[in-house]
């Protein structure tokens, strides 16, 4: 695709948006991996559609506002990506247009007060558990509550998992396989805290020695994902520093966190520390990942077979071309059966706060990943991102089907542990 965009203008991660508008031919092969075009069949809804509309935007032909509407209903689940045949990186694109457009952007006085909400809560675990439990008291009331602010309190738990802080260095099992840093990640440690012990008990029962550095903070993800570019960097420049150390590698076990960690380039092009940030981007990986390449020590079977939908997290899927791995795990416990969910490759509606600011178009896309779920009559769910298991649990809920869902990590550790399985058993 031609354009005429004064790259010079648009600082330097104007050559970035440049280079991914260029690269797309217009044929339509992201069309059916869209999930907003799969849900509304607009033209402008579709990965096609809003280059064209960013396009015009950057060249001065079209008011920003006028494309606004259309682009804040992309998830940046990067379905399109994978589907490609040009390679037209529309995940960089996206990000740097947000984070170009976003000081630029018109907004009511109550959708800023509630951006600066979520940016001020959300990466901060202290302050998400004050918020999140104030949240509940506010459940009753819902109703009575603007649309924008029913979705959070939909998606809370009826009771918060008991805070459970994490240690410094977790020591290997056994004779030391590798050391590793883990990036904690933000809204976990509040609402699922047993994700991040399970992996390190995992991990450790691996031969691998965990260091929690003290000094990291949020990846960033959330408010680079979302235009807050100034905030990504001062949380990214945060974790430069506290994951300086030598390390085999630097895991997470959340999809959108591990996307943040190697998105580090991307969102330092043009600033002093961007060697810096290729260097850790490139030691970033997925535990699922790590645990693959290391080589996983033997699981002992299931107390009794056991049928397990996995669900592939978008920034683990698309972002990171992760597919692999995850299953590969779960494919080592005996007595387990892999099944597929039908429009696998399709986003659940989380999106880092997506089912927060959209949360009508998240909603149709949830329902539509729970039926899809349900229909492969699977006893489980796993998955490997917190904004997923929250969404798929969310809405699997509200069609009266309470089955359970773990984290990759978690069932590994249950398996371990010969502990059983399944909640409740």
């Amino acid at each position: 695709m031609q354009h005429n965009i004064d790259v010079e203008k648009l600082g330097p991660q104007g050559e970035i948006m440049a280079h991914a508008i260029e690269a797309c031919v217009h044929c339509g092969f992201c069309l059916p991996a869209c999930p907003t075009y799969q849900v509304l069949g607009e033209e402008m809804d579709s990965p096609r559609g809003r280059i064209f509309l960013m396009k015009e935007v950057l060249e001065g032909s079209l008011q920003l506002e006028e494309a606004q509407p259309y682009l804040d209903k992309c998830l940046g689940c990067q379905g399109c990506v994978t589907a490609c045949p040009s390679g037209v990186p529309y995940g960089e694109l996206i990000a740097t247009y947000r984070g170009w457009s976003e000081p630029q952007r018109k907004r009511t006085p109550f959708q800023k007060l509630f951006r600066i909400g979520l940016q001020e809560t959300l990466p901060y675990p202290s302050r998400f558990r004050a918020v999140a439990a104030l949240g509940r008291l506010g459940k009753p009331i819902k109703p009575l509550l603007p649309p924008l602010l029913q979705a959070p309190l939909e998606l809370l738990p009826g009771q918060l998992p008991k805070h459970q802080p994490l240690p410094e260095v977790v020591p290997a099992e056994g004779e030391r396989r590798a050391r590793v840093a883990f990036l904690a990640g933000c809204a976990q440690q509040v609402l699922q805290p047993n994700f991040n012990h399970a992996t390190l008990r995992v991990l450790a029962r691996n031969g691998v020695e965990v260091v929690i550095p003290k000094g990291q903070g949020c990846c960033g993800a959330l408010a680079m994902h979302t235009g807050e570019r100034a905030r990504a960097l001062r949380f990214a420049r945060t974790n430069l520093s506290a994951f300086a150390g030598e390390y085999d590698a630097i895991l997470t076990n959340a999809a959108g966190c591990g996307s943040g960690l190697k998105e580090y380039p991307l969102l330092f092009h043009g600033e002093p520390e961007q060697a810096q940030a290729r260097q850790m981007a490139a030691k970033v990986k997925d535990v699922s990942v790590f645990l693959v390449e290391l080589g996983l020590k033997a699981v002992p079977p299931l107390e009794r077979p056991l049928k397990v939908a996995y669900h592939d997290a978008c920034h683990l899927a698309h972002a990171q071309q992760v597919r692999a791995e995850p299953r590969q795990l779960l494919k080592s416990i005996p007595g387990l059966e892999l099944v597929e969910i039908p429009e696998g490759e399709l986003c659940c509606g989380s999106a880092g706060t997506y089912n927060l600011e959209q949360p009508n178009i998240a909603a149709a896309l949830g329902e539509r990943k729970a039926r899809n779920i349900l229909a492969t009559g699977a006893e489980l769910v796993v998955t490997g991102n917190i904004g997923c298991f929250t969404q798929i649990q969310s809405h699997l809920r509200r069609l009266g089907r309470e089955i359970p869902v773990l984290h990759t990590l978690e069932l590994l550790d249950r398996a371990y542990a010969q502990s059983p399985v399944l909640p409740g058993r």
